[in-house]
């Protein structure tokens, strides 16, 4: 079997990498549509065959999409795939624009379902497939979804984007003890959240940032007035253009919790810092099921919002804490459970732990991806 890929990055998106990597010992011949960056020789170093070619659909200058439609076709026709697997809303808007008359059949692994949250990107995404298009989700609210909008549900496929407990290991000699820097007494509970700061998109109708930050703060002061000694930690900086944001949320914060909450910018050693909280928060608006494993592979309590992929991990009573998305109050109300209870919190841990390895597990996952790709072959045969 040769299948193509479509990524839009080779700086992030290390799922892909892993993903591919595993399908070459499958023994798929793998190729990787990408741009220029340092994880290209990883990929290579895999087995994967890379192209750099720029696949992203654009918005704002749609007139380039012709010359890219051209050049992503051609590659196909070099390549001549069984099947072309894209990894982005962007890329997959590029696939269907350049592939629409081909009868290649084509795979969007949907990495999170922001864009299926907002009606019109959810229907031009939708209606721009043809039968030759099927969707694989990466969390069960996503493949529910598109069953919901209508789509075969012999169409649609479920395969996490895997990541294993050795891809959190980075060497120690940065880590920092949090306990002093936030100047903790003996007595202080340690909330943290750890997050790139995405700025709101009035577009998308978002009036705060994407992953719940404001959220956290208010709910840390709505806690602080009965329990002063719970503390908080922000781990994460601006991504995309956000420093604007970035800055004004740090205010806000500043406002509402003064010293309580310490802000520590972008870390490269977030896996050593992890265990040094007493709660890990996700209060995310739309988010898959990254953020969460990280802190059940690391063996802290979690506690999520209820919304996209969280609820596959996130277990209130068994594997965490969960909260309604957007309400501080409620996240309040479960982050002094927490606290209150930590007896409670390591066996929701334990069992945390023991669900993340077994979902998230990478060679199982990618079986689920080789097994779903049989399965549109044989589905094209049959017509």
């Amino acid at each position: 079997m040769k299948v193509l890929h479509l990524l839009k990055t080779s700086i992030g998106a290390s799922w892909a990498l892993r993903q591919t990597r595993e399908l070459v010992a499958l023994g798929v011949e793998v190729h990787v549509a990408l741009p220029d960056g340092p994880l290209v020789a990883e990929y290579q170093k895999a087995g994967v065959h890379t192209h750099i070619v720029d696949v992203i659909f654009e918005v704002k200058r749609p007139w380039h999409n012709i010359k890219k439609s051209k050049q992503l076709k051609k590659l196909v026709e070099e390549i001549n795939p069984d099947i072309v697997h894209s990894h982005f809303v962007a890329t997959t808007f590029l696939m269907r624009l350049a592939l629409r008359k081909t009868q290649v059949p084509r795979v969007f692994q949907v990495p999170g379902p922001l864009h299926l949250e907002h009606w019109l990107y959810k229907r031009i995404e939708i209606i721009l497939g043809n039968k030759y298009d099927y969707w694989l989700a990466s969390c069960q609210w996503t493949q529910d979804e598109y069953q919901r909008c209508g789509i075969e549900p012999s169409r649609t496929g479920l395969a996490y984007y895997g990541v294993n407990e050795e891809d959190f290991k980075v060497d120690d000699h940065e880590k920092i003890d949090l306990r002093n820097v936030c100047q903790l007494e003996a007595d202080d509970y340690l909330v943290g959240m750890v997050a790139y700061f995405y700025a709101p998109k009035a577009y998308l109708g978002q009036k705060r940032g994407l992953k719940g930050h404001e959220d956290f703060i208010d709910a840390i002061a709505i806690v602080r007035k009965k329990y002063p000694a719970v503390k908080s930690v922000i781990i994460g900086g601006p991504w995309g253009g956000a420093q604007s944001y970035f800055d004004g949320v740090k205010q806000y914060a500043q406002e509402r919790l003064g010293d309580a909450c310490v802000f520590l910018g972008i870390r490269k050693d977030v896996p050593l810092l992890y265990p040094q909280l007493n709660l890990a928060v996700h209060p995310s608006h739309s988010e898959n099921v990254g953020a969460a494993a990280e802190s059940m592979y690391s063996k802290v309590s979690t506690l999520s919002s209820d919304v996209g992929g969280f609820p596959d991990l996130v277990i209130d009573g068994e594997t965490g804490y969960m909260a309604p998305a957007k309400n501080p109050e409620a996240l309040a109300a479960k982050i002094i459970e927490a606290y209150l209870d930590e007896a409670e919190q390591q066996r929701r841990v334990e069992n945390a732990y023991q669900k993340v390895k077994t979902l998230l597990n990478v060679k199982q996952n990618v079986l689920d991806v080789n097994r779903f790709y049989e399965h549109v072959l044989k589905q094209q045969r049959a017509g």
